[in-house]
C-alpha cells in the first residue's frame, strides 16, 4: 500500500488570508488575531494518505447502525444491541441496505431519527412542530403510534 505526502502553503480559511478574525463578539471595527494561523494569513498543510484498495474489516463489531442521534448504544440494563435496531455487521459488510425497522424505534420517534438519518424523510407533521426537544413531545411516550403513521405514509 503506497503512502503519499502532499505539502502546500494554504491561505487560512478562518480569516480569508487577513490574519484577523471578526466573530460575533467583535464589532465596531474590532478584530482579533486569527487563532488558526496566528495572524500570518496562511499555514502549512501536510496531508499523508495511503491508496485505498478495499474496505477493511473492523474486529469486534457485531452490529451497525445507520446513525446515532445521541443515544448510548450498548448492552446492559436488560438491553441487547438488537434492541437499538441496526443490522448485523455481516449484512452491512456485504452491502445490504438498512431495512425498515432498523431505526432506533424503542428510543426515538421518526422525526428524531430521520433528522439524522435522512432529513428528506423526516416527517413534517404539525404535532412535531410544537416542541423543542423530541422527548418533550406529548406524543413521545407513544412513539410506536408515530412509527406506525410514518410506516403508513412511507410505503
Amino acid at each position: 500500500m503506497a503512502e503519499h505526502i502532499i505539502e502546500f502553503d494554504q491561505e487560512c480559511e478562518s480569516c480569508g488570508g487577513t490574519g484577523l478574525y471578526i466573530g460575533f463578539a467583535e464589532s465596531d471595527g474590532a478584530a482579533i488575531v486569527c487563532h488558526t494561523c496566528r495572524g500570518e494569513g496562511h499555514h502549512q498543510r501536510r496531508i499523508v494518505y495511503r491508496d485505498f484498495k478495499f474496505r477493511a474489516g473492523k474486529p469486534g463489531v457485531r452490529r451497525v447502525f445507520q446513525v446515532n442521534p445521541g443515544i448510548g448504544i450498548g448492552t446492559g440494563g436488560g438491553y441487547t444491541l438488537e434492541d437499538f435496531g441496526g443490522v448485523s455487521y455481516h449484512n452491512w459488510r456485504i452491502g445490504l441496505p438498512f431495512p425498515r425497522g432498523s431505526e432506533m424505534r424503542k428510543f426515538t420517534c421518526p422525526a428524531w431519527w430521520y433528522q439524522s438519518a435522512d432529513y428528506n424523510l423526516k416527517p413534517r407533521w404539525s404535532e412535531c412542530m410544537l416542541v423543542g426537544a423530541f422527548d418533550s413531545c406529548p406524543l413521545f411516550c407513544d412513539k410506536a403510534t408515530c412509527w406506525e403513521r410514518w410506516d403508513a405514509e412511507n410505503p
